[in-house]
């Protein structure tokens, strides 16, 4: 059954792919850009990838370089995510999702993170400020 639950648009654009839950905050330049696989070691999505998948996570973190250039690399070959759901929205996540043209969402009703689970199939359209489990 579908589900629909509203948000608020960051950077415009449609995704449908597969949930990734990180609950830790994301440095993009501990992933690799060839695989998609976090590489951090502490961190919770440790060797699981962000590659095309959308992904749910509170804050990115690290300078404005390492946010920016670890996007871009993944972008060069084909692994960043499909579209990102983001909790505390920082500005050079919101100007790198915007710059690279991953739909960006935030401000989602609460409900949606009692439901949601790993590998959950969704589609998030950011211009009508809409995600629904499918």
């Amino acid at each position: 059954m579908k589900k629909v639950f509203k948000c608020h648009k960051i950077s415009e654009g449609v995704a449908e792919a597969e949930v990734t839950i990180s609950k830790d905050d994301i440095m993009f330049y501990l992933i690799d850009p060839k695989t998609g696989i976090v590489l951090e070691q502490a961190h919770d999505m440790n060797g699981r990838t962000v590659s095309n998948k959308v992904l749910i996570f509170p804050s990115g973190k690290g300078s404005s370089v390492v946010q920016a250039d670890g996007l871009f690399q993944l972008m060069k070959e084909k692994n960043q995510p499909a579209a990102m759901i983001v909790k505390r929205p920082e500005t050079v996540l919101v100007t790198s999702a915007i710059l690279f043209g991953i739909p960006m969402v935030d401000k989602v009703e609460e409900e949606f993170f009692n439901v949601i689970k790993e590998g959950d199939l969704i589609r998030i359209d950011a211009d009508k400020e809409e995600i629904t489990i499918l």
